[in-house]
């Protein structure tokens, strides 16, 4: 990790409402490379140089501060999510774009994405601040692609499923068990063919 350096202002700053960024930032940064439990507060203080009681100003203690990197994690792939689904291109395409912008979260951001996901506290769940969660936007993407409906399956059902096959990709891509090569199909080529896979199959139940 490249040690965090500070000028002579910048303790002073912090007192001045930079200190809960540089907190959330070096939060960020831990996860990224070592796991959610693989810092503590004292860690944290440490990198941005304060001491541990003055991170009590921002925070209630580790677990708030986790769930405070969580949350915004939550809301840049909310946002992400959002772009693709108004993004050029049929429904179908910008439902699956939707996906792929999942996966490249997951991949530009393992920080956010091991909070999301290692923190109980943030789920997929209702909508905060006037905001869809992600899965709604699934959701709602999905609605829009197929009005239709399909038949006795739930679009959220659809929709979960299709989560299940992008959380599953981007987590074993990170982990580096995905099986690559000549011929190989990479994390997208999956993850457009498991969406077709999916939306073609309900579709085709519905229609038997």
């Amino acid at each position: 990790m490249r040690p965090w350096r500070e000028g002579p202002g910048d303790r002073r700053s912090y007192h001045h409402g930079n200190l809960k960024e540089a907190l959330i930032e070096a939060a960020r940064r831990f996860i990224a490379e070592r796991g959610v439990g693989g810092f503590t507060l004292v860690d944290a203080a440490r990198l941005v140089g304060v001491t541990p009681a003055a991170l009590y100003r921002h925070f209630r203690g580790r677990e708030a501060l986790l769930e405070e990197v969580a949350g915004r994690g939550f809301t840049d792939l909310a946002e992400r999510l959002a772009r693709a689904l108004t993004s050029r291109g049929t429904p179908l395409e910008r439902f699956t774009r939707m996906g792929e912008a999942y996966l490249a979260f997951a991949e530009e951001e393992p920080g956010y994405y091991a909070a999301i996901f290692e923190t109980r506290s943030v789920q997929l769940g209702p909508p905060t601040q006037g905001r869809p969660s992600p899965f709604d936007l699934l959701v709602e993407a999905l609605q829009s692609t197929f009005p239709e409906g399909f038949g006795g399956v739930a679009p959220r059902f659809i929709a979960l499923e299709v989560w299940a096959l992008s959380h599953g990709l981007a987590t074993l891509s990170a982990a580096g068990q995905l099986p690559s090569g000549p011929g190989v199909p990479d994390k997208y080529e999956l993850l457009r063919a498991g969406v077709l896979a999916l939306v073609h199959g309900a579709r085709a139940g519905n229609t038997a």
